[in-house]
């Protein structure tokens, strides 16, 4: 692959989380600049502390092209109830990134972390007229654009929780495991149960759970 070739690395938070927004993001890198990305840290962004995230993350802004997309959980909401599949809204805000990107800045290669039929991006970039040679593997933050697109991804995701503990006036926690149940129905308590649905996805099964939690005693 030429030096100079341009790769986007595109990958997402907040998947997997109750709460919070769904973040795709995408970054534009040179193979020659690869080395610069390693002196900054970047690896994926599991690896790496919350705190040193955001640090990264604000070198990575400044330095290098970039798109963030955040979907936060009411919007999140309305579209999963369109679309009903979560591969699907998944691809849909990859393409547009990717879109967002080629359109600005223009480039050689997409990199992204697979995460469902590989024709379902195919057919976004498709519907965009995107022909951009496109790369989906799995366990893509082995490739340092994926790594560093891992880490905007993770910032973003940072960034829209503590946002949202403000509004919620307590600690909002990640993750979907049963403790986080129990911050859902503080905020029910609270706001109720349509102030419920601009904190959380509610498509997960957590949510049945703090609506109806006899029925999971």
């Amino acid at each position: 692959m030429p030096a100079d070739k341009r790769v986007i690395g595109v990958d997402e938070a907040g998947k997997g989380d109750f709460f919070g927004p769904l973040v795709v993001a995408g970054i534009i890198i040179k193979e020659s600049e690869n080395k610069k990305l390693a002196e900054l840290g970047v690896r994926d962004s599991k690896l790496i502390s919350d705190g040193k995230i955001i640090q990264i993350d604000e070198q990575l802004r400044s330095r290098f092209p970039h798109f963030v997309l955040v979907i936060l959980p009411e919007e999140y909401n309305s579209q999963y109830l369109k679309i009903k599949n979560l591969n699907k809204l998944l691809a849909q805000a990859h393409g547009r990134v990717i879109s967002e990107l080629i359109s600005k800045h223009g480039a050689d290669k997409v990199i992204l972390d697979k995460f469902g039929k590989a024709e379902l991006v195919e057919a976004e970039l498709a519907k965009k007229k995107i022909e951009t040679e496109l790369l989906q593997v799995e366990q893509g933050e082995r490739y340092a654009p994926v790594a560093a697109a891992s880490i905007l991804a993770r910032a973003g995701f940072i960034t829209e929780m503590e946002k949202l503990s403000q509004e919620a006036g307590m600690e909002i926690p990640k993750g979907a495991a049963s403790h986080v149940d129990e911050a859902a129905r503080r905020i029910l308590k609270k706001y109720g149960d349509k102030a419920l649905s601009k904190f959380v996805k509610i498509h997960f099964k957590n949510f049945n759970r703090v609506l109806s939690p006899n029925l999971f005693a």
